[in-house]
């Protein structure tokens, strides 16, 4: 137990083993962990000394004391007596390794005597016998002992005979000192030793799940090995998953960042564009065929829309994350925590009510703490005093401590289910008689629209996100004073649903790059990126060369804006280039053409060449490219090629891209040709990265709620101006002076159209702006306004993507996804 212990713990990282020789079992020595085995006896240390890689190795103390007495050992007779297990077969690999011939034999062998007449070197593995004199060694012979205390070097001597004694522990030192040189070096950002995978592209290109099951993804931990992570830094899910713990942030903490690179995109039609695919296409194109070390950022896919109308998130063709049908379902469960902790939080909102109204004061008191369970600290938070006895307490005091006095009516909490579930989006709860006739009307959010999920995705820290958590505003008080999560008591509680949801997921590439998949927020109404922690972790595992490159959500117009403005915040961390992604299909749109619905075959304006739509349509790309420059990054515009576009038409967006302020735009094949598809954008990206970056924030946190509103919707969207209802302005109002007036703004919008109306594409000029609502975030810190009418819970289609799910019973292969 005190093996596995030490084992665990990250400030020893060396173990040295002193037991009775008895206890020396291979169980006690494969207890201890290879990278901290100092003795070398475990079976991994020794397999490695025996095929001969010595530098990966440790030699044994008492292997290594041995042979610093022996030279010249060519063609010697050499003897082992007594020399078992572990210790005898390093010393036999040891000695055939410089030439020695070497015989191994216990005390009662019977042909021990004439062994040891023609041995020329002897070594005792232990204590020789009385029954075996001197006399019967070969005149001349090397007599050496290694039965010992290593730590103590304690023995009788017999004449002539040579000791390990305090060599091995010299040794033994050495031994450990180079265990100290190897667990600094690993502290350090390194060129990664990573295997790629192979990959044979076909043509048609088929699904992505059978792409998917085509490929053998490496064992999660070996591709941990191969990044630098420590064994005791990962928690294998399965295979193919593994939760990274946040103290790798500890020990790298003195190391360089890499290069921080945003995946955004064009305004999309309803089908996207394919940002994700782009960001895989990207890394395996860096990492797979530039041998850059670089690290892919994503979201983790809500259920909702998997089984809706979307389908699978994790890229495409041949450039996705794999097994694909993991990553699209449950993953590690960090949105059913999520789930728990949110409707958690909703019943303790309704039981406090509740209670509440049908107890008096003291009776709660007494309820909640009936083993007078008090202290100052309790008292001080709640109330502002020092007192510790709850008989001092006066009435009011006991009033105030233990009453919120919610007002129903502005509970803004409300219960979330993972799955597009459209008759939940207004319901009524308490209508059985056990509640009091509190009945009051609520609703169902999607679960990635919680705000435990936006704070998941901003969080630094464990303590950080306790503290947002505890920060969450459910409701005001009958005084209009807002009412926290940790007014509720919950605090603790949500954090401990959380712990693990807080680590982020390594998952690989389709060519064996590392992705780290973390958190899910939604662009269109919440922020819309993946989580701060892995981007952090992801940038000191590449190291100062290599390149993180996480995606944003919808067009830059929406996600990148609430990635720089709220993100980038949140982390303090700078980017170094923006990669905006464009595909001819949706220039078209913007030009003018057809409709696009999801489920319904393009017209033949999108399968066709039209370099007039094109033309017509790149106003949007120009757009988004300005709206780009207004934080000083440079932007690579990556167009997504898809078969039906003509060589002139991907041209002339290129041409247009770079003429309109673009560094550099390049078309990508990834999706038909893997990471070798996308060579040329990543070497634009690396170009890019090296240039002058004058980032900067587009509005000042200290300017009012509404101007800061008024600054997106001008800048950012093209908007004339804003114009907000009266319930949007009461509770600015409100936010204001309950002091969250200079938190950052996370517009809610539609992500079909620059402006408020998903069916005006193209750029939208001299529209007003309407703000519905404002709603306060203020554990995850920003305050959301809603833009017209934005639901929160997605509905299924009339032809749902669950109709293509099934499951094989014999294989258990998941089929249907895509």
């Amino acid at each position: 137990c005190e093996i596995l212990r030490l084992n665990e713990d990250p400030n020893v990282q060396g173990l040295a083993l002193d037991l009775p020789e008895s206890l020396y079992s291979s169980k006690v020595l494969n207890a201890v962990k290879p990278e901290k085995d100092v003795d070398g006896l475990s079976s991994v240390n020794l397999g490695r000394l025996v095929r001969g890689d010595v530098s990966d190795c440790l030699i044994p103390p008492t292997v290594g004391a041995v042979m610093e007495l022996l030279e010249d050992l060519g063609g010697k007779r050499v003897l082992l007596l007594g020399a078992r297990g572990a210790l005898g077969a390093a010393l036999q690999s040891e000695l055939q390794r410089e030439g020695a011939a070497v015989l191994s034999c216990h005390w009662d062998t019977p042909q021990l005597q004439s062994e040891l007449r023609h041995a020329d070197v002897v070594v005792f593995g232990s204590m020789k016998p009385n029954d075996v004199p001197v006399s019967w060694m070969k005149p001349g012979a090397t007599i050496i002992s290694c039965a010992h205390n290593l730590l103590s070097g304690k023995r009788d001597n017999p004449a002539g005979e040579k000791t390990v004694g305090s060599l091995a522990v010299a040794i033994r030192m050495q031994n450990m000192v180079k265990n100290m040189e190897r667990w600094i070096q690993s502290q350090q950002s390194r060129k990664w030793d990573l295997h790629c995978l192979k990959l044979q592209p076909l043509s048609p290109v088929p699904s992505d799940i059978e792409i998917s099951r085509a490929q053998s993804p490496k064992a999660v931990d070996v591709l941990a090995k191969e990044i630098g992570l420590l064994t005791d830094e990962i928690e294998i899910y399965g295979q193919t998953k593994a939760k990274v713990r946040l103290s790798l942030l500890e020990r790298l903490k003195d190391q360089p960042d890499g290069k921080y690179v945003l995946v955004a995109g064009i305004t999309p039609t309803p089908l996207g564009e394919g940002k994700s695919t782009v960001t895989i296409g990207l890394v395996q194109a860096l990492t797979a065929h530039l041998n850059i070390n670089s690290f892919a950022c994503l979201r983790q896919p809500s259920q909702g829309p998997t089984f809706g109308v979307k389908g699978g998130a994790a890229g495409g063709g041949y450039a996705q994350v794999i097994p694909m049908e993991e990553f699209n379902l449950h993953l590690t469960g960090d949105i059913h925590a999520i789930t728990a902790a949110n409707n958690l939080l909703a019943a303790a909102i309704d039981a406090r009510i509740l209670h509440e109204n049908t107890q008096s004061d003291k009776v709660r008191i007494i309820l909640s703490y009936p083993d007078d369970n008090f202290s100052s600290q309790f008292f001080k938070k709640r109330l502002g005093i020092s007192k510790t006895d709850p008989e001092t307490l006066t009435e009011e005091e006991i009033s105030k401590f233990v009453r919120l006095d919610i007002d129903p009516s502005t509970i803004t909490w409300q219960r979330v289910v993972d799955t597009n579930d459209r008759f939940l989006r207004k319901i009524t709860v308490g209508q059985a008689n056990t509640e009091k006739g509190l009945v009051r009307q609520a609703q169902f959010d999607i679960a990635v629209a919680s705000e435990i999920m936006a704070i998941l995705a901003l969080t630094t820290s464990l303590q950080d996100m306790k503290e947002r958590l505890g920060k969450m505003v459910v409701a005001n008080d009958k005084k209009g004073e807002p009412v926290t999560a940790e007014d509720l008591g919950v605090t603790g509680a949500l954090a401990v649903l959380m712990k693990d949801a807080i680590k982020p997921t390594l998952m690989q590439t389709l060519e064996g790059t590392p992705v780290f998949v973390h958190a899910g927020p939604f662009a269109n109404i919440a922020h819309g990126n993946s989580s701060v922690l892995a981007d952090k972790i992801a940038l000191k595992l590449v190291g100062e060369k290599g390149f993180v490159v996480t995606e944003a959500g919808f067009g830059a117009d929406i996600g990148m804006e609430k990635f720089f403005n709220i993100k980038c915040r949140a982390s303090g961390l700078v980017p170094s280039v923006v990669v905006l992604v464009a595909t001819v299909r949706a220039l078209k749109m913007h030009g003018g053409g057809p409709n696009v619905t999801a489920g319904a075959p393009l017209k033949k304006e999108y399968t066709e060449e039209n370099l007039q739509l094109v033309a017509d349509g790149c106003c949007n790309l120009q757009k988004q490219i300005q709206i780009t420059q207004l934080f000083g990054v440079p932007v690579v515009v990556a167009l997504n090629v898809f078969k039906t576009d003509s060589p002139a038409e991907v041209d002339l967006v290129c041409k247009i891209a770079k003429e309109s302020g673009a560094f550099d735009a390049v078309p990508c094949n990834h999706w038909s040709a893997g990471g070798r598809g996308a060579v040329k954008l990543a070497q634009a990206v690396e170009k890019a990265a090296n240039q002058k970056n004058s980032f900067k924030y587009l509005y000042n946190l200290e300017l009012p709620i509404v101007e800061k509103i008024r600054i997106i919707a001008q800048k950012v969207y093209g908007a004339q101006d804003v114009e907000l209802s009266p319930i949007a302005q009461s509770q600015v109002d409100r936010y204001t002076r309950q002091g969250f007036g200079n938190l950052p703004i996370c517009m809610a919008k539609t992500h079909l159209s620059l402006s408020h109306q998903p069916e005006r594409k193209g750029v939208p000029t001299g529209f007003i702006l309407p703000i519905s609502d404002v709603r306060a975030s203020i554990g995850a810190g920003f305050i959301y306004p809603l833009v017209g009418t934005m639901s929160t819970m997605p509905g299924l289609p009339t032809r749902p993507c669950f109709y293509d799910i099934d499951l094989d019973p014999i294989t258990e292969q998941v089929k249907g996804l895509f």
